[in-house]
């Protein structure tokens, strides 16, 4: 499967919108697991892998080359890591995560 691109239709919404782009492509399986661990810092394959709880190495290997052709994650010494523009990203979503804690509670 090709990454969503902005300019291009994506998966929900056909007008071609860069937060459409942005949105197919996190909720993509692991996408934003894979962001998240990388936020602890860089690691190998097989670390990320147990970061995240186990993925399988078939979508983690998909998340970790659409990642990187969208910028947000790139190859490093010790094995991946975040982009600036990931790591600006994190900081964006971080307070999401805030946020969703605090609507979890109403259920």
């Amino acid at each position: 499967m090709k990454i969503p691109k902005p300019g291009a239709p994506v998966r929900g919404s056909k007008s071609g919108q860069p937060i459409m782009a942005l949105f197919d492509l996190l909720g993509r399986s692991w996408a934003m697991g894979v962001i998240w661990n990388l936020n602890r810092g860089p690691c190998t394959f097989r670390e990320l892998q147990t970061r995240c709880n186990m993925v399988s190495l078939t979508t983690l290997n998909s998340r970790l080359k659409e990642l990187t052709e969208a910028y947000l994650i790139e190859r490093c010494l010790e094995g991946y890591q975040l982009t600036s523009s990931g790591e600006e990203l994190f900081s964006l979503l971080s307070p999401l995560g805030k946020w969703s804690g605090k609507w979890a509670e109403k259920f």
